[in-house]
């Protein structure tokens, strides 16, 4: 199949959606299928405002007219909301042809954040955008809950579950992998995107014993650093240093809520790293009574009850989950084109 996946998150922007689909195109290709991509780097882009690590795109729906036809794909995936998804929605909503879509952040929860805009604005339009796709593809079965919640069509939305790269992310270190400087006591880490959103100080504020680290870049990097000057920051790192860090540190520390998936916590327990987290149903979801973690609303005891899991049980959990696995389930949901549509 050749597929055309129309996303406003991608390379050089550092954050799980933008892992989630580059993964995926790798599997489609290693099972034989051809994926074309359109993405920011195709066009002129202005920063996002209060986010300007992300771009945001200019893009006209008579450009993405021209740009699917003239990839003549058998399929149509439109991964974020942004202004390429929103002028391929359009385009392809002219042409006449089906699209499935996929519901990876929670914008609503994340403009209130910022805003104070009201949750159910934002989920009304988003409600609109995903209507009109075949298919909307959400990642646990906490965020189909919330959004049937929210009014979408229950015969639409489906579960995308997400993988982990287990060549990459393993307990063991590679050949060669030199070892981090001792620390001074239990290391306690947070991955992820700096951000008001994924609730840090809820970590950084906490009294426990030994060192913490944050690894990670984003809109609220230089103020937490400026607040907590005992925090080792070590700012945006690549997947293969982050895996040192995973398997250096005692307990990976989750305080987000508003994650629809957590790759993160994929990773560091396939490192053997164990998890302490908030309440959050997607948390939950992806902990789902493992044993490979601690959730809690006292974030300081999940942290302390953390560092007595032995580092097996997070590793035998990650072990479930696959990229392959989950590649597979996001192929059968696609929507091909029916035949004539090729004299589009």
């Amino acid at each position: 199949m050749k597929l055309l996946l129309v996303t406003d998150a991608w390379s050089p922007q550092v954050n799980g959606v933008v892992f989630t689909l580059s993964q995926t195109c790798r599997e489609l290709a290693r099972m034989g299928h051809q994926v074309e991509v359109i993405q920011p780097g195709l066009f002129q882009s202005l920063p996002c405002p209060s986010y300007p690590e992300i771009r945001l795109s200019v893009a006209t729906p008579g450009r993405l007219h021209r740009l699917i036809s003239d990839h003549a794909p058998d399929a149509v995936h439109l991964a974020t909301e942004g202004p390429l998804g929103l002028a391929a929605r359009r385009s392809l909503l002219r042409m006449g042809l089906p699209f499935t879509t996929a519901y990876h952040t929670r914008f609503p929860e994340y403009l209130h954040a910022r805003t104070q805009l009201p949750l159910s604005l934002s989920y009304r339009w988003l409600k609109r955008f995903h209507g009109a796709a075949v298919r909307t593809m959400a990642p646990t079965a906490g965020v189909r809950d919330e959004l049937l919640g929210q009014g979408f069509d229950p015969s639409k939305v489906v579960i995308w579950p997400r993988g982990v790269d287990l060549e990459l992310f393993r307990p063991d270190p590679p050949p060669g992998d030199a070892p981090l400087p001792k620390p001074n006591g239990p290391v306690f880490l947070y991955a992820g995107r700096v951000a008001v959103e994924k609730n840090l100080e809820a970590f950084l504020s906490l009294d426990l014993p030994g060192e913490k680290w944050v690894a990670g870049g984003g809109p609220a990097l230089d103020t937490l650093k400026a607040r907590y000057p005992q925090v080792r920051f070590l700012g945006p790192q690549p997947h293969d240093e982050l895996a040192r860090y995973y398997r250096h540190a005692s307990v990976f520390v989750f305080p987000s809520q508003t994650d629809t998936f957590g790759l993160v916590l994929l990773e560091a327990m396939a490192c053997g790293c164990p998890v302490a987290a908030l309440p959050a149903r997607s948390t939950e979801d992806v902990l789902a009574g493992s044993g490979a973690g601690v959730i809690d609303r006292d974030l300081r005891q999940a942290c302390l009850q953390a560092l007595r899991i032995p580092r097996e049980a997070p590793v035998r959990h990650a072990q479930r989950f696959s990229w392959a696995a989950a590649t597979d389930r996001f192929f059968s949901y696609l929507q091909p084109f029916p035949p004539l549509a090729s004299g589009r």
